[in-house]
């Protein structure tokens, strides 16, 4: 086993190199863990990856968890989950600090404008290569469909289509478990639970009693925290119409922004959430506001992943052999495949077109462009990105450089 100031050292560097998103993080802390270091074996790898996408939030983080957890028990895992965080919690702070302050300068505007563009791509390369994973069967592809039709067609919940897909892929799994490992103790478990739930929740009883935005913060994320299955493009068009719609803290191309910063940053995904809450409090309550809100997210966002695998993780070996909860996790992945195509083309509306109108017909919610807003300079700036980034594999930040700059140039022009 390794010593505390080596396995300090180890997930300090990754957490700095951690770009890319979850499969990139991934391969990273198994080349480092169970390649070079040896300090864990395949099995327990794979079993442990397993176990976190059964679970809500950023797999990634909550695998670096669990890794510091089966080294050095709750310091590990507090020491492991952290470091992942922190780099690209920092770096995000200051990119959110930094837009807020600067965002509406009009070189900053024209070299966010290629920026959106290009974030149509990249969403369009997650579906393309989560779809690759999820959907395996016919009965894969067509909740996939459904999923897709519920949120862009009929204007569902999120949770509810999620929701629907877990108790689809847990009714139609017909295999039994069989050779069950016993299960830990039960006072134990309960022990964990109740102080990380205090540890997570304590905080935001506080905030809810004072009111105020950070209230509404603290509760919006939270919640969020308990449906993002799937990884953060699941829960991004939620995210973003609930935020932009429904609350009306940021606007729509602010958030498209968000989520381009987020995309050249190391750390999870879902450290979008940080910026959102940054810029929403700014416009209250300045930089100091702000930072407060910046806090209560990352509190809120990160506190349930730590009780999922303290609580978890010594059941491991017992959940990751139930076929029921394979199914409900596969019947899971296969739906959030439709929910980011709903996200692609949400996100592609309201980037490539100046008007985009919600038509009703009885149940249906229609989101129709006028074809002369048309914005003829994002389109092309998407279709380079779609080039550069799905043909030929440029790397990410590359790719994001020089869609700024042909905004810029088009600005000028």
């Amino acid at each position: 086993m390794p010593s505390l100031s080596d396995l300090t050292r180890t997930f300090a560097r990754i957490g700095l190199l951690s770009f890319g998103g979850p499969a990139a993080q991934i391969a990273l802390m198994h080349r480092t863990l169970v390649d070079e270091k040896k300090w864990v074996t395949e099995q327990e790898y794979l079993s442990a990856l397993s176990f976190c996408m059964l679970l809500p939030g950023p797999e990634a983080m909550q695998l670096a968890t669990w890794s510091g957890w089966r080294l050095h028990g709750t310091v590990g895992g507090l020491i492991a989950g952290l470091l992942f965080v922190a780099p690209g919690a920092l770096v995000v702070l200051a990119l959110a600090a930094t837009y807020a302050a600067f965002g509406q300068l009009p070189l900053v505007g024209a070299l966010f404008t290629g920026v959106q563009a290009a974030v149509v791509v990249i969403v369009i390369e997650a579906l393309l290569r989560v779809s690759r994973r999820a959907l395996k069967s016919r009965a894969g592809y067509m909740l996939a469909v459904l999923a897709f039709a519920a949120l862009f067609l009929f204007n569902l919940p999120f949770p509810v289509v999620i929701l629907a897909a877990a108790l689809y892929g847990w009714a139609t799994t017909t295999a039994t478990a069989t050779d069950l490992p016993p299960p830990p103790r039960a006072a134990h478990t309960a022990r964990t639970v109740a102080l990380w739930l205090a540890i997570w929740l304590a905080p935001l009883g506080l905030l809810v009693l004072q009111g105020g935005l950070l209230a509404d913060i603290g509760l919006f994320f939270s919640k969020l925290a308990m449906l993002t299955f799937g990884g953060a493009y699941a829960v991004l068009a939620w995210m973003a119409q609930e935020v932009v719609q429904t609350k009306g803290w940021l606007s729509l191309r602010e958030m498209i922004d968000a989520l381009g910063m987020a995309e050249t940053t190391p750390g999870p995904l879902i450290l979008v959430t940080e910026f959102v809450a940054y810029l929403a409090a700014h416009k209250q309550g300045g930089w100091p506001l702000g930072l407060a809100a910046a806090a209560v997210t990352l509190w809120m966002t990160f506190a349930p992943c730590f009780l999922w695998i303290f609580a978890g993780a010594p059941w491991l070996a017992r959940l990751t052999a139930m076929p029921r909860l394979a199914g409900a996790l596969s019947a899971i992945m296969a739906a959030v495949v439709g929910v980011i195509a709903n996200l692609s083309l949400w996100f592609a509306l309201h980037v490539f077109f100046a008007q985009v109108s919600t038509t009703r017909f009885g149940p249906l919610h229609l989101s129709l462009p006028d074809p002369a807003s048309l914005n003829a300079g994002q389109t092309g700036i998407a279709l380079l990105c779609g080039v550069l980034l799905l043909r030929m594999h440029w790397p990410l930040a590359a790719v994001l450089g020089i869609a700024a700059l042909a905004g810029a140039a088009i600005s000028l022009v």
